[in-house]
């Protein structure tokens, strides 16, 4: 059964879910997303595992706090853990969340049993993404959030997934249509400054997982392949059907993935 639980940080709440029992698993969601983008992952999962998906500071139900880098939300993903009494945990980031994944295990190496890239990069933007991220910015100050997530969740999905199950795309821009605009742009901003971790990657001593979709415009596979040699131990999956967002797109496959990489990690 999921627990639902506010956690006071600094007077501001963060939000998270637990469920299940034995090695701890945490899921942080990646931009325009709160924890429920992990839903299928948790009832699954937590069959299993310890699942604890908090919903980072701005999303869902947890207060944009002052510090929204990848920096500031791996610190709170920290006292999360702290608090849990949790000395180490297997983390999955998905996109943004794997920034923040990222910047967590270059603090805190010790706290990571394995980590896990999903649809996500160890690589600074280019100069060409900082600049479609800052004409995001611009239309999210022009229209609203909810206009922005209109046009820009389509693009998240595989052209199979659009064509066979059209509701992903419906849901997902219903579900979060009401999302603050002032926190996608402090996500934006924090994307466009954070540095390149390709030395996490090459320094982590533990397992990390690479998940990649095959029609991923977002993160392309090619981009994921050259990172995915870097680290001591790496497991590559890619999802044929999907684009960014796998763990809805092909929720049965991403499940029995992460399964098999958190039971050998």
């Amino acid at each position: 059964m999921t627990q639902e639980r506010i956690l006071l940080i600094n007077q501001q709440p963060l939000f998270y879910r637990t469920a299940g029992q034995g090695q701890p698993v945490m899921l942080v969601h990646g931009f325009g997303e709160d924890g429920c983008v992990w839903e299928k992952q948790v009832d699954f999962l937590s069959e299993y595992f310890q699942v604890i998906v908090p919903d980072l500071p701005g999303s869902g139900h947890s207060a944009l706090n002052n510090d929204i880098s990848m920096d500031g939300m791996a610190a709170v993903l920290k006292i999360l853990l702290e608090e849990l009494h949790i000395p180490s945990c297997i983390m999955i980031g998905h996109s943004m969340g794997g920034y923040v994944t990222l910047a967590f295990a270059e603090k805190n190496p010790g706290m990571l049993q394995a980590l896990g890239l999903f649809h996500s990069t160890a690589y600074a933007d280019s100069e060409e993404k900082k600049t479609n991220r800052r004409r995001s910015i611009t239309f999210i100050r022009e229209h609203g959030a909810a206009k922005f997530l209109e046009q820009s969740v389509p693009n998240l999905f595989g052209e199979t997934s659009k064509q066979e199950q059209p509701e992903l795309v419906k849901d997902m821009i219903e579900e979060y249509e009401g999302f603050s605009p002032e926190a996608l742009i402090a996500y934006y901003e924090a994307m466009i400054q954070r540095p390149d971790r390709i030395p996490v990657l090459q320094s982590f001593p533990r397992p990390v997982l690479f998940v990649m979709g095959a029609s991923d415009t977002t993160i392309p596979v090619q981009q994921g392949l050259q990172q995915c040699y870097l680290p001591v131990i790496s497991q590559v999956e890619i999802l044929k059907s999907s684009g960014h967002m796998g763990m809805l797109e092909e929720p049965d496959e991403t499940n029995s993935l992460l399964l098999n990489f958190c039971t050998l990690a």
